[in-house]
């Protein structure tokens, strides 16, 4: 601990304020030497950030002696139980088999508010005149980090104000409402765990694929060549999701008028399209524009 110098320099400044009058400009030096000799001589942790280690087997007045806290014999006491041992008998999972699953096409998707946009344009760490996508959102902090993808949530829906074009994972019905009722737009989009990883990186188009050329057909960053391209969905459930006009997808100029975004599924009502029926031989040579390669 450094010395308590509070009370010597208090009584050195009375003794010279009292031999001699200083000039006014030289007080507050006097008091903002005396000022930091005691934040210097009171320094100490915060409460609660400092805990003494636990001495066991020191003695009945350290409060873990004798026994040191593991009680009266017993295999606690004299060795480590192994997780999930039952006494010796069959484990239950072995008698009665493992019971439930794991969903293995589960996504765990980070989850940012409407609230939370607002009040980071607020305080100007995100750009409403540009679109934000899930880099904006990781790099201003508004999102401490990306699991599977980002979804949009309307919780402070009231509270939007400023319309913004966002481009995210998912978002819901309600925040899709408001949003647009503040005249902004949502778009979703797919993207992998890896397609993710280079986005946050900077070595990805957070927006631009092969899918979304039509919609969007330069880059958000002409200044910067991205290494990498982004991925468009190839499972029918994430293709039926973001052909869905309902979900703002960005697939959603692939689906003709009057169809729905299911691709088993067919459209009460819609037509399909014609086939002409040709009359030549099965043997006949097939024309060189109908070929595939």
């Amino acid at each position: 601990m450094p010395p308590r110098l509070l009370p010597v320099l208090r009584y050195s400044c009375q003794l010279r304020l009292e031999s001699e009058i200083l000039p006014s400009f030289l007080l507050p030096r006097c008091q903002q030497q005396l000022r930091a000799a005691s934040i210097l001589s009171n320094l100490s942790d915060n409460p609660g950030a400092y805990h003494r280690k636990i001495r066991r087997g020191r003695g009945p007045s350290s409060g873990k002696g004798k026994t040191s806290g593991r009680g009266h014999k017993g295999q606690k006491q004299h060795g480590k139980v192994p997780r999930g041992f039952q006494g010796g008998q069959t484990p239950l999972e072995i008698v009665h088999g493992k019971r439930g699953f794991e969903n293995q096409f589960s996504v765990d998707m980070s989850p940012v508010n409407l609230d939370r946009i607002q009040s980071w344009i607020d305080q100007g760490r995100l750009d409403p005149s540009k679109t934000i996508t899930m880099k904006e959102l990781n790099d201003s902090r508004c999102l401490h980090g990306v699991k599977d993808g980002v979804k949009l949530l309307a919780r402070g829906a009231q509270e939007l104000r400023t319309p913004i074009n966002i481009v995210i994972s998912r978002a819901s019905t309600a925040a899709i409402s408001a949003i647009e009722a503040a005249g902004g737009s949502v778009t979703t989009r797919y993207y992998t765990p890896f397609s993710i990883r280079r986005v946050l990186r900077g070595q990805s188009d957070p927006v631009v694929s092969l899918g979304s050329l039509s919609t969007n057909p330069k880059p958000s960053d002409q200044s910067k060549p991205f290494q990498y391209r982004l991925p468009d969905p190839t499972s029918r459930k994430d293709m039926e999701y973001y052909r869905d006009p309902a979900h703002r997808g960005y697939l959603s100029h692939a689906v003709p008028q009057g169809h729905g975004p299911s691709l088993f599924f067919k459209t009460p009502g819609a037509k399909s399209p014609s086939r002409k029926s040709s009359g030549s031989a099965k043997g006949s040579a097939v024309k060189g524009d109908n070929k595939l390669w």
